[in-house]
């Protein structure tokens, strides 16, 4: 017994007519009544009653229809699940990132991810927060992970919040106050700050100058670089120190002592911009970057 013989009585048992059954499952009307008569017989009994012009159930034949349309739903149920995983598991996903923040977050998002959905590739886009802006506008990536976006910049956007990470002084081993457990925000003024370009990262240029504001001085700036890793070279040799993330501990290992400040400072919030109307297979990244947060 085949779907297609179930298939063909049903449509039988609603024409009540070979002839409009075979017409309308695009057969000739032989094969058809013949695969009616195998299905008689290999169930051994009769499930029409016939007459020279029509068809009636059975008793045998209108309880057979009942389980056949119940087995018939249930395939084409299985079917449609079956499709829209499949349909969640295939292509490729692009993700903006930005490293500093996102260095234990991002391996732990990806193990998660890609267990879900095995089928689909992750295109991995290390970029600053403008970048990732520009290219979710432009359909160029799915989704960033990356700091709040400003909030004239979130229109056509949303932004769920994963994580947040203390803010770190950045020292080199040999500077003076890498001894210290912890650093007042007064006794850094003066010294030399080491950040992010100014035009690739002007939020957290501007959230620097924030942050020292109410202790009544801008930082001085001694070098500016692209990504963390040139951030972290000047920092080591001595260039300058660095307000950071505390997650850039797993970069620097021994290379940089990372400070807690006093007064403790809001900390960085690390989530996920996309598109309101993101695709599933983003939205799927997205809450394994919330179960991966939870987890850290």
């Amino acid at each position: 017994m085949e779907l297609r013989h179930l298939r063909y009585f049903v449509v039988v048992a609603e024409e009540q007519n070979v002839t409009r059954a075979a017409a309308r499952l695009h057969v000739s009307q032989p094969p058809l009544s013949r695969q009616i008569r195998d299905l008689e017989e290999e169930l051994g009994v009769e499930l029409f009653w016939r007459t020279a012009k029509s068809l009636a159930l059975t008793e045998a034949g209108k309880i057979f229809l009942i389980e056949v349309r119940a087995v018939l739903l249930r395939v084409d149920q299985a079917v449609e699940a079956v499709r829209a995983v499949a349909s969640t598991n295939r292509g490729t996903l692009h993700v903006g990132y930005a490293p500093s923040l996102t260095v234990k977050l991002l391996p732990l998002t990806l193990r998660i991810f890609e267990r879900e959905h095995p089928g689909v590739r992750v295109s991995l886009h290390d970029l600053s927060t403008e970048e990732c802006i520009e290219r979710l506008a432009n359909g160029k990536i799915d989704l960033a992970l990356t700091v709040r976006p400003p909030a004239s910049r979130m229109r056509g956007l949303t932004f769920e919040k994963l994580a947040t990470y203390p803010i770190r002084c950045a020292v080199a081993s040999t500077h003076r106050l890498a001894g210290r457990r912890a650093v007042p925000m007064a006794e850094l003024k003066g010294e030399r700050f080491i950040v992010y370009s100014q035009k690739e990262y002007p939020e957290y240029c501007e959230a620097l100058r924030d942050l020292f504001r109410p202790f009544g001085f801008e930082p001085r700036i001694g070098g500016e670089y692209e990504g963390v890793t040139g951030l972290i070279a000047a920092v080591e040799a001595g260039q300058g120190i660095a307000i950071v993330s505390a997650s850039l501990a797993c970069l620097t290992g021994e290379r940089l002592k990372l400070l807690p400040l006093k007064p403790a400072l809001v900390p960085f919030l690390v989530g996920a911009a996309m598109a309101k109307k993101g695709s599933k297979l983003a939205q799927g990244f997205v809450a394994a970057a919330k179960q991966a947060a939870q987890e850290e």
